[in-house]
């Protein structure tokens, strides 16, 4: 998976990257070393999770000058055009811009409602009762002004705590690529019989 990120961010012209930390440490350094290839990797462990916001807002100083910085789960596979996606965001001028496709299980991830012009107008983490089956991918652009809203807490997690904030100030991109979030044995043995290789990452560009 790291390398099928690796290689995303190689092609869409992301040269550094930072990546948390916990489970199996040692065995991502070893990997880190012998296959970053020119990317420039920051590599930050958390002895205690965060949660997905609290790895950002850790990591204020390394991304606040930036215009705008990617966010990705690494447990999702993922054919995704970043560039069409880094345009869209760019057209729209909200705070972020996220990844966003249909799911089949609405009540297993956020899931958001959208206007017309794409912007974002509810967003429910894991809904005892879905109003779509439109869900957040996983990825996500956004400018250091997120950060801002991120509660003091420990762990404090971007679908529970943050992107419900957002809501009228954050853009949807519908992503029609190839994109399963492998993050249970049931969908990772999908992954394994449906996943259509990197090459097809370059056919959708």
């Amino acid at each position: 998976m790291l390398q099928i990120w690796f290689d995303l961010c190689r092609r869409h012209g992301v040269d550094e990257v930072l990546i948390n930390l916990h489970s199996h440490a040692e065995a991502v350094r070893r990997f880190i070393e012998e296959n970053k290839n020119g990317l420039k990797v920051h590599l930050f462990e958390e002895e205690i999770l965060l949660g997905s916001a609290g790895t950002l807002l850790a990591n204020r100083q390394w991304v606040k000058e930036e215009a705008s910085f990617w966010v990705f789960y690494a447990d999702v596979l993922t054919t995704a055009d970043m560039n069409r996606m880094l345009y869209f965001h760019q057209s729209r001028g909200q705070i972020a811009t996220i990844g966003v496709c249909e799911v089949p299980d609405p009540t297993r991830c956020g899931i958001v409602q959208i206007d017309e012009e794409g912007i974002v107008r509810n967003f429910v983490e894991k809904p005892v009762v879905p109003l779509s089956h439109l869900a957040f991918s996983g990825l996500m652009l956004t400018t250091p002004l997120l950060l801002d809203e991120i509660p003091e807490q420990c762990p404090v997690d971007l679908g529970f705590h943050v992107l419900p904030r957002l809501v009228g100030r954050m853009a949807a991109y519908r992503i029609r690529d190839f994109l399963i979030d492998i993050g249970t044995l049931e969908t990772y043995r999908v992954a394994q019989e449906t996943w259509p290789g990197q090459s097809q990452c370059q056919k959708s560009k």
